[in-house]
């Protein structure tokens, strides 16, 4: 060959490489996050993930899927696929070796995908929901000289802000164009029931349709934000996270009083508490400086876990499953992310490890509720002769104590009653129980200890005690049960008497023994809740009870109205937290230590390692989950559907979001702009084009996006349980607008309750109590609500997320039948007789009120037809039309009006936002 085609075919090979190097940067990229890991999720991860790795390899986390396997061998080598273990064993033909085992081959263009992604380095990604939130650029619409404003544009001339401009974004790709806006009746409808949970009057749809100002829309989006029933329709939807209820739960599911913290939802939504703030004092209000009545009664969303009052329990496991509870539900409320399983075992899909969970459980597991039937810790609330007392043992406090501290102490004793200890911590029992499993119990001749006392400056004992005994004693002993005496007492006839004994001045750690003599009735028990020890008041006698001691113990025996709040122990009451081998709270292994998972950002060094600290941490702007699942949320309550579908988990295993860049730029704006304001939130959404639109659909659009995903029409959604009842009592004009206060008991089917252990029944309110919103309903949660329950509500017993709508005949049963339905179609039919001289006119004028709009004449005709129909009827029963209108009065003429009203409030439509 001559020299010169030597030359010649180098320089081709160079050329050649050069030219292939030079195209390969071109080459797609492989992207771990959409393309890879939905894959080893789905063939890979079920052995070797969390939960099992067999060969001792896993594909979960990066530095686990590029060691060596249990055979030595690498099964991913970053930039040579050939060299991969991983792909060796998917392409081999012998089924003993061939990967997945005992499953289907992948595909070859699965097989080749994993290839594309190791020679290109096999890099690793994190799911895009635990990236932190960047502000994506607002996408440009319309033409260049559109934009100039030099020509028109229907993009430009429809969008109202920049959500708009991210569907449209996602439409024209499609070949798609938005709906025109829905008509001002059914717009009106629409965000009247979205941010107030009630219809419009038909004087506000006349002012709006009325009213041709450019800014018409807005002014009435800021008279219902402004509205008390903004904050009661929000607090609705938290309820369900909150698990809200009116009873603790479990098979005894006694009553709880917990209202006030319903109160502080509805008080906080409607002042617009900025969301940071609003979670800040839910999870961690007793944590702030000097906390409020509000701060702390605001920390009763982690004390609406359920408590197991039945007998024989272990009050211990059931305190580890109200733990365990509060982690999970604060991961679902605001992380979006399913973190229960990480108790048992790492997390098969999303970066979380075993003992991430326990050391995120440490920053609960002080709190001072124990599953006790007391429910304390609770913030007590003195009224009348009771609040002067208190009011005057804090000024004299003020006024005799050199440390404002000391005088702290004893006010939080006096409203909350800690710091104490529960006396089923006591131990070595001798004739003595744990009575119904509950509180400590001692006979004649009995004892038992309180262990490793810290005496020192601590020279008064408090104890809430109480028997049936006579002339009982009961001796405090030192050291053993022979030992020093410090007290001897008495025993008080009755429960739960509240007593103050001085003790001896005794230094150091110590046992102490309780004894008790009780000749006369030896069998009686004496029954001791708890006892506190404590530095004695200012200027009192060192070794006897002085004024003020008397006057302290006669407020602590006072029965004021209280409300569960949480409180963390600290000294000799703060716990170690230790991991769960598989979850069993019986078998613990190595001691942790608060902290949050490795992979999301650290908490600040100058954070708190306590719930306030993780509160904190949750609502920094570097945190990537908290402000998207929130925004998320409350799309989801306006549209039916979250940007993420699977509101519960935003992770890797939930759905993708339709429009991730919309998301991240509304969960920025919401931090950054709108400083957490929801109601600056909710506005946004509904002032928007996107929300706007009608919501009927041409066939060709139902065929290309039957689940609205692109967002190309206005929500349609089956009205919330809440909403299909407050809706009937609204436009009948029966709903009461009061605000606050304890659940009520409206009308509900006789023989729903069952309480044998109480006898408690369901006592029907009185008054406008009776036609309160539904949200003020005494929830029960072994027997909830009937017709809230048949239209999807849940039963709260754990935090639900998302409620699944359904479609039943149970539905209509209810609102047909349901006393109140009945009620409020009485109600209705009288206003229509009222508006009309003709069957016509009154179901025409009936339908107004309910739907601020016209019949068509097709349902005019069969409604007019019931009518007539049901009014023959009634003319040949008389009696079943006095039946249904429970009254003398009663006309055929007004009994079937009211079976016409009755069904109108059954229409789809009537129970349906458009």
């Amino acid at each position: 060959m001559k020299p010169q085609l030597l030359v010649v075919g180098g320089l081709a090979v160079v050329v050649a490489l050069t030219l292939s190097s030079f195209l390969g940067i071109f080459e797609d990229k492989v992207d771990f996050n959409t393309q890879i890991k939905p894959l080893l999720n789905k063939n890979c991860i079920a052995c070797h993930g969390g939960v099992k790795k067999a060969s001792n390899y896993s594909l979960l986390f990066k530095h686990e899927a590029l060691a060596p396997a249990k055979s030595g061998k690498l099964a991913i080598v970053p930039g040579d696929a050939d060299a991969s273990e991983l792909i060796r064993r998917l392409t081999l033909t012998d089924h003993d070796e061939r990967m997945p085992l005992e499953a289907p081959p992948l595909k070859p263009e699965e097989i080749d995908l994993l290839r594309k992604w190791i020679d290109q380095g096999a890099e690793w990604g994190d799911h895009w929901a635990y990236q932190t939130v960047e502000k994506p650029d607002v996408p440009n619409i319309g033409t260049f000289w559109s934009r100039l404003g030099i020509v028109e544009n229907d993009e430009l001339n429809w969008a109202k802000n920049e959500i708009d401009h991210f569907v449209l974004d996602k439409l024209k790709p499609e070949g798609l164009k938005p709906s025109p806006e829905a008509d001002k009746a059914t717009l009106i409808r629409r965000v009247s029931l979205d941010l107030t949970g009630l219809p419009p009057t038909e004087k506000e749809v006349a002012d709006f349709v009325a009213d041709t100002s450019p800014n018409a829309y807005e002014k009435v989006v800021d008279r219902l934000l402004a509205s008390p029933a903004y904050g009661e329709r929000w607090t609705g939807m938290w309820l369900d996270l909150a698990r809200y209820a009116d009873t603790k739960g479990y098979e005894r599911d006694p009553g709880r009083t917990i209202w006030r913290y319903r109160d502080w939802l509805i008080k906080a939504f409607n002042q617009d508490k900025p969301f940071d703030q609003f979670t800040v004092e839910q999870l961690a209000g007793d944590l702030l400086p000097n906390p409020t009545d509000d701060q702390l009664i605001a920390t009763g969303f982690h004390r609406n876990t359920m408590t197991n009052d039945e007998g024989g329990t272990q009050d211990e496991e059931f305190r580890v499953a109200a733990v365990m509870d509060r982690v999970n539900t604060t991961w679902d409320v605001w992380q979006g992310t399913t973190f229960g399983c990480v108790q048992c075992h790492t997390h098969p899909y999303d970066p979380f490890v075993h003992e991430e969970y326990y050391k995120y459980l440490a920053f609960f597991n002080n709190a001072r509720d124990e599953d006790v039937t007391t429910e304390t810790p609770t913030l007590r609330f003195y009224k009348k002769e009771d609040s002067l007392k208190v009011q005057a043992l804090n000024s004299w406090l003020k006024g005799h104590v050199k440390q404002p501290r000391q005088a702290q102490d004893v006010m939080k004793f006096v409203r909350i009653t800690e710091p104490k200890i529960n006396s089923h911590d006591f131990d070595q029992y001798v004739n003595a129980s744990l009575i119904d499993a509950k509180f400590f119990g001692v006979q004649d001749g009995g004892s038992g200890r309180i262990k490793n006392i810290d005496l020192t400056g601590r020279n008064r004992l408090i104890m809430q005690w109480g028997t049936k005994a006579k002339n009982a004693v009961l001796t405090l002993h030192q050291d053993s049960p022979t030992g020093p005496v410090l007290m001897s007492s008495p025993t008080p006839t009755g429960r739960d008497t509240t007593m103050i004994f001085a003790l001896p001045p005794v230094s150091g750690r110590h046992d102490l023994y309780l004894t008790l003599t009780s000749p006369e009735t030896p069998k009686d028990w004496v029954q001791i809740r708890w006892v506190s020890f404590q530095p004695a008041l200012p200027h009192q006698p060192a070794t006897e009870l002085g004024e003020m001691d008397l006057k302290l113990a006669e407020i602590l025996n006072t029965r004021p109205e209280s409300t569960p709040i949480m409180q963390d122990g600290t000294g000799d009451l703060a716990r170690k937290t230790h991991v769960f081998e598989r979850g069993n709270w019986l078998v613990k292994g190595k001691e942790v230590k608060p902290d949050v998972p490795k992979s999301l950002p650290p908490m600040a060094k100058e954070l708190p390692k306590n719930r306030l600290g993780l509160a904190k941490w949750m609502v920094s702007r570097e945190h990537p989950l908290t402000a998207r699942v929130a925004v998320n949320r409350f799309w989801e309550q306006l549209f039916g559907t979250g940007i993420v579908e699977t509101v519960e988990d935003v992770g890797t295993q939930g759905i993708q979001p339709t429009h991730r860049e919309l998301l991240d730029w509304m969960a920025v704006d919401f931090m950054e702009t709108d400083h957490w304001s929801v109601k600056k939130l909710l506005k946004k959404i509904v002032v928007s084009a996107t929300y706007r639109q009608h919501s009927e659909v041409a066939p060709e659009l139902l065929a290309k996006d039957p689940y609205n995903k692109l967002l190309a029409r206005g929500p349609r959604v089956r009205l919330a349980a809440e909403q299909v009842r407050d809706q009937a009592l609204a436009v009948t004009g029966l709903l009461s607008s009061k605000l606050y206060g304890p659940s009520v008991m409206p009308p509900q089917p006789d023989g729903i309750w069952q309480s044998p252990y109480s006898g408690e029944s369901w006592k029907l309110s009185e008054g406008e109590d009776r036609y309160r919103r539904a949200l003020y309903t005494y929830w029960k949660r072994t027997a909830p609500y009937p017709s809230m329950i048949t239209f999807d509500s849940p039963s709260r017993e754990f935090c639900q997320l998302r409620r699944l709508r359904t479609n039943t005949p149970l539905q209509a049963l209810v609102t047909l039948n349901d006393p109140v339905y009945v009620e409020a179609a009485q109600r209705l039919a009288e206003t229509m007789k009222l508006r009309g001289k003709t069957p016509e006119q009154q179901i025409q004028a009936g339908f107004r009120l309910v739907m601020l709009r016209d019949l068509t004449p097709k349902k005019l005709a069969v409604l007019t037809r019931l009518y007539r129909n049901t009014e023959t009827y009634y003319r040949q029963h008389p009696e079943d039309a006095h039946q249904l209108l429970s009254c003398e009065e009663a006309t055929p003429q007004l009994a079937a009006l009211t079976v016409t009203a009755n069904t109108m409030l059954n229409l789809d439509e009537v129970i349906t936002k458009e």
